[in-house]
């Protein structure tokens, strides 16, 4: 998918995972007339609310149809109709590139509708898929996943996917490659998002509670989580922690996936399992691989989606006698692939045998060991034992 198919395309993703820089250096590459606008950017921000065709005074250097970027325009109250407006007099003859640190499907509700105007892409921290620069063709892999998947030496791999492990895929504290520089990122970025960000949104007035809350969530990763446990534990109402944790997805702090309940008996229906895009932040590693492997399916399945593979989401199986296969890729209402995750348990895990009798569709057991490779029968099922970074490095 080219993001110039469409006059407007929403470009969305976590603060810091590297946007604006995709945008004005990579994207804005590919026109010769352009035109960058920051809401942040008090001056900026005065141009607009002056003279709301600004872009259209600039002078070109020749013909050709400009790009115009609007990078963080959804913390602008009337957004969504200034966006309508423009694209419904220009959209012949600019490009426009909408950038922002939030969801923008679901940035501030209200206002007139934008369906049918733009295409959505998005840009998530680094995964090992992407690092590795050896994934496979998409047809290939969704035919047979559990096969040709060794793209990539598997040192070089390892290596990436320890930094990533210890330092998260935040382009910065990545790139930095210490400890101590995640760290001092992680504390500033944290208290950003919440304390500025969140208040761009919301009227939220208890923001200390807020920060508590977002503390607890490292230690909840891997478990459907309970709305009503954790409003007790906080002495604060349902409602409220419903919609605080709405708010940490919009911001991209945080993802969750739903249940899959089709065949499957005594399946839970409503508790979701949440995920965090910092995840070093989780101490457990059993849970910071977990994910990890979530990352990186989700990352998957978004871009498989923007390029128009398929209407692809990312489930999980339990059922009420807690019997669980971590993750579960499905296909417009479709089961595709089991992914169970173990930190160094390489022997065919039960529930995954039990949950793929019932779906018959492959399954890969991805470990955190090292020098795990085994294809096992069940019965004319296969499942694949691997090494997690092995088979993720060539995840399309």
């Amino acid at each position: 998918m080219s993001i110039t198919e469409k006059p407007m395309v929403f470009l969305s993703g976590p603060r810091q995972a590297g946007k604006t820089t995709f945008a004005k250096e990579i994207i804005a590459g590919q026109f010769k007339n352009k035109v960058y606008f920051n809401w942040d950017i008090l001056s900026d921000k005065k141009t607009l609310i002056e003279d709301p065709l600004f872009f259209s005074r600039v002078n070109r250097v020749d013909s050709s149809s400009p790009l115009v970027i609007l990078d963080e325009i959804h913390k602008y109250k009337s957004w969504r109709n200034y966006l309508k407006g423009i694209y419904d007099q220009f959209s012949g003859e600019y490009k426009f590139l909408v950038s922002g640190s939030g969801r923008l499907d679901l940035y501030q509700r209200g206002g007139d509708s934008l369906a049918g105007r733009y295409l959505e892409v998005h840009l998530f921290p680094f995964t090992l898929a992407e690092l590795s620069g050896a994934g496979r063709n998409f047809e290939e892999f969704i035919k047979n996943p559990l096969t040709n998947f060794d793209r990539e030496n598997a040192n070089v791999t390892l290596s990436t996917w320890k930094t990533l492990f210890n330092l998260g895929g935040f382009p910065e504290p990545f790139l930095k490659g210490t400890k101590e520089f995640w760290t001092r990122w992680s504390q500033t970025y944290n208290r950003q998002i919440i304390r500025d960000d969140i208040r761009n949104i919301s009227n939220l007035r208890d923001i200390d509670t807020v920060e508590l809350l977002f503390s607890l969530l490292p230690s909840k990763i891997g478990n459907p989580v309970s709305i009503n446990n954790i409003a007790g534990d906080l002495q604060v109402a349902f409602e409220t922690v419903k919609n605080w944790l709405r708010v940490f997805d919009i911001l991209y702090l945080t993802f969750h996936i739903a249940p899959w309940t089709n065949k499957i008996s005594r399946a839970i229906v409503k508790e979701k399992k949440m995920y965090l895009f910092n995840y070093p932040l989780i101490q457990d590693p059993a849970a910071r691989f977990e994910n990890m492997v979530a990352i990186e399916l989700y990352r998957a399945i978004y871009t498989w989606n923007e390029h128009g593979k398929g209407r692809f989401s990312l489930r999980y199986i339990r059922d009420k006698d807690k019997n669980e296969v971590d993750f579960l890729i499905v296909d417009n209402n479709r089961p595709v692939l089991l992914v169970e995750t173990k930190l160094s348990d390489d022997t065919m895990a039960k529930n995954v045998v039990n949950f793929q009798n019932k779906l018959h569709i492959p399954a890969v057991q991805l470990v955190q060991k090292e020098n795990v490779f085994k294809t096992l029968k069940n019965g004319q099922n296969d499942i694949l034992i691997v090494t997690a970074h092995r088979w993720l490095s060539s995840l399309p």
